[in-house]
């Protein structure tokens, strides 16, 4: 994966300077403001299409990935504990599988999905600070339009919003006293259900993990 190789030659570049350079620590009230490129890869799951409540047999859809940017947000509540809010948008294609593999990409949507962590910080001395985080998700689709064959029966289509969990593991491998370098990657519990206005639906377990690969800055 291209976010996995940059991160590798990231830190290859960065590691050895930061490890033998003293750094800052993180202190209560301390802002970390991070800037990420991320890597949206659906674990997805479908059901299977149905119309009018008539399942069709062998159906369902996939989801594809999307590589963008994002923002995060930390406000350490003392020198382990964080909590993080996690903002960016990212927009996926959904299309037919199996039985229904000819009607090709059937929807393209964005999905808005803040993310609020409680985050754990196990080494804030450090100039490595490797840290874990669990908490909810909210995703809003939104822009959602109908592709392909499909898009002769239904005009209209609609994705319901989302709650879930979301779990998170990364390290800050610090450059000097206030910036630092960041790898993350999250698992988020999204599950949502496509309606088409020709009466068609399904249910799609999305279930992303997110790579991402940033620079941050401590205030």
């Amino acid at each position: 994966m291209k976010v996995t190789k940059l991160a590798i030659a990231l830190l290859a570049a960065t590691g050895f300077s930061a490890i033998a350079t003293p750094a800052m620590a993180y202190e209560a009230g301390d802002w970390l403001v991070r800037g990420r490129i991320i890597n949206v890869n659906p674990n997805d799951d479908s059901g299977l299409i149905s119309l009018n409540g008539s399942p069709v047999a062998g159906s369902g859809v996939t989801v594809d990935s999307d590589t963008v940017p994002e923002l995060d947000i930390t406000y350490m509540v003392d020198r382990n504990w964080g909590v993080e809010l996690i903002l960016g948008y990212s927009s996926h294609d959904v299309t037919a599988t199996g039985t229904t593999a000819s009607l090709g990409k059937v929807i393209e949507a964005k999905a808005l999905p803040p993310t609020l962590t409680l985050q754990y910080h196990f080494a804030p001395d450090s100039n490595i600070r490797p840290y874990v985080g669990a908490g909810v998700n909210y995703t809003y689709f939104f822009d959602e339009t109908t592709k392909g064959p499909i898009s002769a029966a239904a005009s209209d289509v609609k994705m319901e919003d989302s709650w879930g969990l979301a779990a998170q593991a990364g390290v800050d491998v610090a450059l000097n006293d206030d910036w630092f370098v960041n790898l993350d990657v999250k698992y988020i519990d999204i599950n949502t259900t496509a309606k088409f206005s020709s009466g068609h639906s399904v249910d799609v377990d999305v279930n992303p993990f997110v790579y991402g690969i940033g620079i941050g800055r401590k205030f």
